[in-house]
């Protein structure tokens, strides 16, 4: 299959008088208001689609913060209490060698959060403006975030295995820190902002994103 460039001249759904419906992703003529195939509600563009996105997205940066700042994990011994924050627990777990482990809960925790903050960001500023990066590059942006999402909740699967298998009474408990909680918002309010965003608009305005490129 060719690729379509800027030089290209490209006609998109809405100019072919049709509308996709986003659950099932079939194309229907304009004016339908309800999927015929799934029943889902039809609309060419999502209402206040920008809106919910920076609300969802500012909610999860929120809770990001503290989700940093507190314990993620608590462990009580009948010695000592000692409890650890994400980065910390990453560097305690590299002290003792186990760097594969260390390095998949950086990289889940810290380095996939910032990435999708960035990149939800990236994709609401880029809507409605000329941009240097293609429509084509920014949908296979949004692919990535909504397909990652799932992938940063890693830290609380671990925090909740660990609480379960160790609890030895008096002896030692291990229990989830603050942060675990605020995580676990931050990654639902990051994937609820990413599923807010409506990929349609990318491809709004593309003769003038043509013209810039001429």
């Amino acid at each position: 299959m060719e690729r379509v460039g800027f030089t290209d001249p490209v006609l998109t759904a809405r100019d072919a008088g049709l509308v996709g419906c986003r659950s099932c992703a079939r194309a229907w003529p304009m004016g339908t208001e309800v999927c015929p195939n799934c029943g889902a509600r039809v609309q060419s563009r999502s209402r206040r689609s920008l809106q919910r996105v920076w609300a969802w997205w500012l909610a999860g940066l929120i809770c990001y913060v503290p989700a940093n700042i507190y314990p993620m994990l608590e462990t009580r011994t009948l010695v000592h209490t000692e409890s650890a924050t994400i980065v910390g627990g990453a560097v305690d777990l590299a002290a003792h060698g186990a760097y594969g482990i260390a390095l998949i809960i950086l990289v889940a925790s810290v380095v996939i959060p910032v990435g999708k903050f960035v990149s939800i960001a990236f994709l609401a500023l880029s809507v409605g403006r000329i941009s240097r990066t293609s429509p084509e590059a920014r949908h296979g942006v949004h692919e990535i975030v909504e397909y990652i999402g799932r992938w940063s909740m890693i830290d609380v699967f671990v925090v909740a295995i660990l609480s379960s298998l160790v609890q030895l009474n008096a002896v030692a408990a291990i229990q989830p820190g603050p942060a675990s909680l605020a995580f676990a918002l931050s990654v639902i309010f990051t994937m609820l902002s990413a599923q807010a965003f409506d990929p349609r608009m990318i491809w709004d305005g593309i003769e003038d994103q043509k013209a810039g490129h001429l």
